[in-house]
């Protein structure tokens, strides 16, 4: 049902909007609880928002009221198609603005990313996952329609999330037969032989990024027998040599780690049929001094194929948490 904007009561038009939201179950959902959506957009924008029945009345200045509103409707209209509503929502209508309605729905995955949809959405069994920012969504598009795709960028960005999300998507739609997860398993100051146990018990931490991105994709039942069928692989970067990665969707994550012989190794597993992804973070380097980082390396080498993308983000991509931007950058002015 369409949502009708109502003219300012008691308030002149220049600092009020109100919106009038015609079912009243939406728009407890819309609120959130304790109104928390609302108190938001709120310190994000800096208006003020106050519900009045089933009106939500907005007062700022023009330029942020009209935003504020315009977040309003498209997270109604969300609700209306019966998609959940969570806080990273907001944050991608804030960073992305008004979207065009009406794109293409359902149909198979590849084609859905060929040209320029007006919404992607990454469907898993768990959850639906829609990149949050300008960047994140020419990734996304990257890695539906390439073969070979770097991510390089600061933590928080969602490089080996959205890559992991594909993954799945694509093995779901039966696109790929099984999903490599891989890392370089270097130490980050710490010496791997102290830690207990044998090599899975020490290499498993180095790992466990990659399970917990799965985790939110997948029920944990369904990923522990995927796992133990070797449908899902998850191994360190050294125990990709010699094998060839057919039909499969490929990621090595925390590439700044490789070495540029490991790189070219891993580059050259890539089978038919598959789709192989290369995130990492030029600034947090662990190799030995003096050793070349692979994904340094590979982009100076690799970048003029036109076969294969390269997606750079930004502190500004950062969907982590406030601080993380603010950690980031106040490390980049250091340099």
């Amino acid at each position: 049902m369409a949502i009708t904007t109502l003219p300012p009561a008691n308030v002149t038009e220049s600092t009020e909007t109100a919106l009038e939201f015609p079912n009243n179950f939406l728009l407890i959902d819309l609120c959130g609880e304790y109104d928390r959506n609302l108190s938001a957009l709120e310190e994000k924008l800096g208006v003020q928002i106050l519900r009045r029945g089933n009106r939500l009345v907005v007062i700022g200045a023009a330029e942020p009221r009209e935003q504020a509103a315009e977040v309003l409707r498209a997270l109604y209209e969300r609700l209306e198609a019966g998609k959940p509503l969570e806080t990273a929502d907001i944050d991608r209508e804030l960073r992305l603005g008004p979207i065009e309605r009406g794109g293409p729905e359902g149909g198979d995955q590849i084609e859905l990313f060929k040209g320029e949809p007006t919404r992607i959405e990454i469907k898993t069994r768990k959850k639906l996952v829609e990149p949050r920012t300008e960047a994140q969504k020419a990734y996304v598009q990257a890695l539906f329609n390439k073969e070979l795709a770097f991510g390089i960028g600061p933590a928080g960005t969602g490089k080996t999330y959205l890559a992991v999300a594909v993954g799945v998507s694509m093995f779901l739609g039966g696109h790929v037969d099984k999903i490599i997860l891989s890392r370089p398993a270097v130490e980050a100051g710490e010496k791997l032989g102290y830690l207990p146990g044998d090599m899975k018990d020490k290499v498993d931490p180095y790992m466990q990024p990659l399970y917990d991105a799965l985790n939110d994709f997948l029920p944990g039942k369904q990923m522990a027998k995927m796992i133990e069928e070797k449908v899902i692989e998850i191994a360190p970067l050294a125990f990709m040599r010699g094998r060839t990665l057919s039909r499969a969707f490929v990621v090595l994550d925390e590439a700044q780690n490789a070495t540029s012989m490991q790189m070219k190794m891993f580059l050259t597993r890539l089978g038919e049929g598959s789709r192989m992804v290369i995130t990492g973070d030029r600034t947090q380097v662990d190799l030995p001094r003096g050793v070349t980082s692979g994904l340094a390396d590979a982009e100076r080498l690799l970048r003029t194929i036109p076969q294969i993308s390269f997606s750079y983000f930004s502190s500004k991509d950062v969907v982590r948490h406030p601080l993380v931007a603010a950690i980031i950058e106040a490390y980049e002015a250091e340099v």
